[in-house]
This record gives structure tokens, sequence and C-alpha cells, in this order.
């Protein structure tokens, strides 16, 4: 029989973050592993069909099988768009780099 592989199922909000450590039989997925993992519980705003999820910051789909000591991340919905985020900085950057008026 095939050894259980060691994962990590992985969460943060603003406020917390939540990591569970589990044994899980080869062959099991991503979904599977949230799943089973209690994070779905414990965090009942996340979506799974809109919300993406990773191993090591690489996206991927609930049917990845995982792998040895993979960690699942459950990605939170962007509060603001970063191409706005980057245009108001370089606005602001623009903005104070302008030559000020002498009073």
């Amino acid at each position: 029989m095939a050894e259980p592989l060691q994962i990590s199922v992985c969460y943060a909000t603003a406020q917390q973050e939540w990591i569970r450590q589990m044994m899980v039989p080869q062959g099991f997925t991503i979904g599977e592993a949230i799943e089973q993992s209690g994070v779905l519980q414990d965090f009942p705003e996340i979506n799974l069909t809109t919300q993406p999820v990773g191993i090591y910051a690489k996206k991927k789909t609930l049917d990845t099988v995982l792998r040895e000591k993979d960690r699942i991340e459950i990605y939170r919905p962007l509060v603001a768009d970063p191409k706005d985020s980057r245009r108001k900085r370089a606005a602001k950057k623009e903005a104070n780099a302008a030559p000020k008026a002498a009073g």
C-alpha cells in the first residue's frame, strides 16, 4: 500500500491565518483535501467556484492531484484592482515630484 502524503491547507483573512497539516492518501486532489480539512466549516464565506486555489502561489484546479509536502492555498478576492492601485501610486508620485511654487 502506498504511503500517505503530508500536506497542508492554508487560508488567511485580514484578521487571521488558518493552517491545517494533514495526512492524505496518494491520489487525493486539492478539492478533496480542502473538503476534509475543515476550512469550509470554519470559513463559510469561502466559495470554491469563484475563489481560486493553488499550490505554493501557483494557481491550480480543484482536481489537481497532490504530491508530498504540497501547501494548498485558497485565495481571497482582491479588495482593489492592482492596475488601479498602480495608476494611483504613479499619479501620487508624479504629483509629489512636481516642483513646489515658492510662497
